[in-house]
């Protein structure tokens, strides 16, 4: 499902336009998107948490060459399905 199939179904669901339900989702993007570069924690209830991690600096290996390289430190993006929503797609 492509973000114009979401807007369109969460339209229908609701009962407003594309353009609203398009706005909408932009705004609720954006605002998971703020909260998480400010490394805070988003909860969504019975759907799961997006929540940022680090990862240390590490040594890793070139798989073609072999020869060992040297991997930066990062902050990743993690979510974890809440139960309902495993549930549902079990």
């Amino acid at each position: 499902m492509t973000k114009t199939d979401l807007i369109a179904a969460a339209a229908e669901a609701a009962g407003l336009t594309k353009k609203d339900t398009g706005i909408a989702l932009d705004a609720i993007l954006t605002t998971i998107e703020n909260a998480l570069a400010k490394k805070e924690k988003v909860t969504l209830v019975g759907f799961g948490t997006f929540d940022v991690k680090h990862r240390e600096a590490r040594k890793g290996h070139n798989p073609s060459t072999g020869a060992p390289i040297d991997i930066a430190a990062s902050n990743n993006v993690h979510f974890k399905a809440g139960k309902p929503l495993t549930a549902k797609v079990q």
